[in-house]
């Protein structure tokens, strides 16, 4: 087997057996057992085990960044990026979502479960390290969802931040079984396309809600925040 047939082999494993089992109950020798090959190659290839979660982020990630940063890119030529408003910026992640496919050729529940073990596992050494390698692209992309949202204090924009991040995972991590009681219920089974883009007004519709904090911070305190984060 070629050297990129193995790396890509090993990620395609670890990537189904994190999203199943989740990162600490997966063992290095559960992956190269069902990866068909030796303990020494992952060494070889990766170095460890936290640096293969890494890899197999990265390899959704960074395709999906690069795409959005050109959208960035174009916005910011043609000047009209302190103008795109919350569903705009919203649905800018859904068009990448859409156009970046998984390189494994599992689906993009596969991907977001894999996101929310992310937080719920706490994997401290995985955002340190997308932080570094994606922050720039990140903070552009949160400064303009800053200029969308100027009344929310930084707090506040942290969370319904975070709330929009949850419905995403959730509901995408779960759209086999959502999917079925649709086509259970009503006789519809919808695309992931025709999900995401139900999200988006449901998703603005909560992030515009007023809050009971507004006017106690300013938009440069929210960016200076977001900016340490």
């Amino acid at each position: 087997m070629a050297q990129s047939e193995t790396v890509e082999r090993i990620l395609d494993v670890a990537e189904l057996l994190f999203a199943e089992k989740g990162f600490a109950e997966t063992s290095l020798r559960l992956i190269t057992s069902k990866a068909g090959v030796n303990l020494a190659a992952v060494n070889y290839h990766f170095g460890s085990k936290k640096a293969l979660i890494q890899a197999v982020f990265v390899r959704f990630l960074g395709p999906f960044v690069s795409s959005l940063e050109q959208e960035l890119d174009r916005h910011q030529a043609a000047g009209t990026s302190n103008h795109l408003g919350l569903e705009e910026l919203l649905e800018m992640l859904v068009r990448q979502a859409l156009t970046v496919k998984p390189r494994s050729g599992n689906d993009l529940s596969t991907f977001m479960r894999l996101l929310g073990l992310a937080f719920s596992q706490s994997q401290g050494h995985l955002r340190k390290y997308l932080g570094e390698v994606y922050g720039r692209v990140f903070n552009r992309y949160m400064a303009l969802l800053m200029r969308a949202l100027p009344e929310l204090p930084p707090h506040e924009l942290f969370w319904r931040v975070n709330f929009m991040l949850g419905s995403a995972a959730f509901t995408l991590s779960s759209m086999k079984a959502l999917r079925a009681i649709a086509e259970s219920e009503f006789g519809q089974q919808p695309g992931v396309d025709d999900v995401l883009r139900m999200m988006v007004p449901f998703l603005a519709a909560g992030a515009h809600a007023s809050s009971p904090d507004a006017g106690t911070a300013t938009s440069a305190d929210t960016r200076e925040s977001f900016e340490r984060v």
